[in-house]
C-alpha cells in the first residue's frame, strides 16, 4: 500500500459544525483585509489624547474599592510623613484646644472636703456577699447612710439649699467660663443635674463613713454649701429619728389604751358578779361559813358529852335537863345542815340551781382575770414610761468629725492632668482610626 493511500485513510473527517465555521473563516478574512488596508492612520499628536480618552471611558470596567489610575500615578507621600501629619491633625491640634480652656478660660474651682458618720441605735444592714468583712460592716454600716446619700442628691434638697444660699445665683455668676456656667434662665431639673456634678457623697462601705465632696467657684462657697448639706441632713435624721419615736410612742399608747379597757371590763364583771350573788366576796363568807361549821360541831360534841354523862347517870329521859341537850344537839345538827346546804345545795338565792360552790368558782375566774389585766396594765404603763424616756432623748444623730474648711487654692480643674487625659485619649483614637484605616487599604482587592 503506498503513502498516499494511507494518509487518506488516516484523515480525520471534521464534522459539519467545524467545516461551516471553516467556510465562514475563509469568506471574511478577505473581508478584514480589505477593511484593515483602508483604515486611516492616527496622527503623532493626537495619541496621547486618544489614550487618556480611552482610559476615561473604560474606568467604569474598574472594581469598587481600587484606587483611580490618576492616584496610582500620583506620587504618594512617605509613610512617616503621612503619620506625623495625622498626629498633628487629630491629636495635638485637639489637645492644644483642650489646653487652652483649661489654662487661659476656665474658672477655678474650689474643693471643700468633709466627713460625717451617723451614729446612735441603727440596725446594721446584712448581706452574703461581703465575705470576711461581713461582721466589720455590721457594726458600723446601716440603711440610714445610703438614704442620706441619696437625699444628697434629691431635688429637695438642692431647692432647701437655693432657697436658702441662692445656688442657681452662685453657679451663674458672670465671670464663670461658658463651659461651667449654669443659666438661671433653666428648669430646676437642670440645676439638679448642675449640683449632681458640684456635690458628690460617698459611702465607705466598711466604716460607713460618708465622704462630702463640694466644688464652688469661690472658696466661701464652697464651704457655706457643705455646711448646709450638713445641717439638711441633720434636719432628715432628726425627722427620721422623730417619726420612729412618735411611731413608738403611738403604739405603746394603743397597748395601754387595750390594758385599761381590760382592766374595767374585769372589774365590772366582778361588780355584776357581786350584785347578782348579794355577796362582796364569795371566799371570805365560805370560810366563815366552815368557821361556824366548826364552832357548831364543837358545841354539838360537848352537848353530846354532858348528855352521855347524864344518861350514864340514870336520869330519866323525861328530865328537863336531857330533854334540853336533845333539843340543843338536834338545834346545833339543823344549823349544820343549812350552813352546809349553803354551801354546797340551796345557794345564797332563791334559785336551788346556785350554790356557794359555784360563786366561788366563777369569783375565782373573775379574780383571775382581774389579776392578770392589772399585771398587763401596769407592764404598759411601764413600758410607755420607757417610750417616753427613749423619746426625750436622740437616738440617731450626724457625727461630724472633718468639718468643712476654707480651701486656699484651686483644685480643679487640674490643668496638667486634663491635657494629659486629653492626650492621652487622642492617641488612641487617632491609633485605632489609623489601623482601621490601615487595614482596609491593605484588603483592597
Amino acid at each position: 500500500m503506498s503513502s498516499d493511500e494511507v494518509k487518506q485513510e488516516t484523515k480525520v473527517r471534521s464534522s459539519p459544525s467545524v467545516q461551516s465555521l471553516m467556510e465562514l473563516a475563509r469568506r471574511s478574512v478577505p473581508d478584514l483585509r480589505r477593511n484593515a488596508e483602508t483604515i486611516e492612520p492616527v496622527p503623532a499628536g493626537r495619541r496621547g489624547a486618544l489614550a487618556a480618552r480611552m482610559r476615561r471611558t473604560l474606568s467604569w470596567t474598574r472594581l469598587p474599592g481600587l484606587r483611580r489610575r490618576e492616584e496610582e500615578e500620583r506620587p504618594q507621600p512617605r509613610l512617616l510623613v503621612r503619620l506625623v501629619r495625622g498626629y498633628c491633625l487629630f491629636v495635638l491640634v485637639p489637645t492644644a484646644a483642650v489646653g487652652f480652656y483649661v489654662f487661659v478660660l476656665a474658672t477655678p474651682q474650689y474643693i471643700a472636703e468633709s466627713q460625717f458618720a451617723i451614729r446612735g441605735d441603727i440596725e446594721p444592714m446584712a448581706s452574703t456577699q461581703l465575705g470576711v468583712y461581713q461582721e466589720l460592716i455590721q457594726k458600723h454600716n446601716s440603711q440610714d447612710s445610703f438614704i442620706l446619700r441619696d437625699y444628697i442628691k434629691s431635688r429637695p434638697l438642692v431647692e432647701s439649699v437655693d432657697a436658702k444660699l441662692g445656688l442657681a445665683k452662685m453657679f451663674s455668676q458672670d465671670g464663670i467660663d461658658f463651659w461651667a456656667r449654669y443659666d438661671a434662665d433653666q428648669p430646676v431639673e437642670r440645676l439638679v443635674r448642675h449640683w449632681r456634678r458640684h456635690v458628690t457623697p460617698q459611702i465607705d462601705v466598711v466604716s460607713g463613713v460618708i465622704r462630702l465632696t463640694v466644688r464652688a467657684f469661690s472658696p466661701q462657697d464652697a464651704v457655706a454649701i457643705s455646711k448646709e448639706v450638713i445641717a439638711q441632713a441633720e434636719i432628715l435624721i432628726n425627722m427620721i429619728s422623730r417619726r420612729a419615736q412618735q411611731d413608738m410612742l403611738t403604739q405603746a399608747q394603743k397597748e395601754v389604751d387595750k390594758a385599761v379597757d381590760r382592766l374595767k371590763r374585769a372589774r365590772m364583771a366582778l361588780q355584776e358578779f357581786r350584785n347578782r350573788w348579794g355577796i362582796i366576796d364569795p371566799v371570805q363568807s365560805a370560810q366563815a361559813t366552815v368557821t361556824t361549821i366548826e364552832l357548831l360541831r364543837k358545841d354539838k360534841i360537848k352537848a353530846e358529852n354532858d348528855l352521855r354523862v347524864l344518861r350514864d347517870s340514870k336520869l330519866d329521859e323525861r328530865t328537863r335537863s336531857i330533854q334540853a341537850l336533845v333539843a340543843t344537839v338536834a338545834a346545833i345538827d339543823g344549823q349544820m345542815k343549812d350552813l352546809q346546804n349553803r354551801l354546797t345545795t340551796d345557794g345564797l338565792v332563791s334559785d336551788a340551781s346556785h350554790n356557794l360552790t359555784q360563786a366561788l368558782l366563777e369569783y375565782e375566774g373573775l379574780m383571775v382575770e382581774q389579776l392578770i389585766a392589772e399585771k398587763l396594765n401596769a407592764s404598759m404603763n411601764m413600758i410607755l414610761d420607757r417610750a417616753r424616756v427613749a423619746a426625750s432623748k436622740q437616738q440617731i444623730y450626724i457625727a461630724t468629725f472633718v468639718e468643712p474648711l476654707l480651701p486656699s487654692y484651686s483644685a480643679y480643674p487640674a490643668p496638667f492632668n486634663a491635657v494629659a487625659v486629653a492626650a492621652f485619649l487622642f492617641t488612641m483614637l487617632w491609633s485605632a482610626v489609623s489601623l482601621i484605616r490601615a487595614a482596609v487599604v491593605d484588603n483592597r482587592l
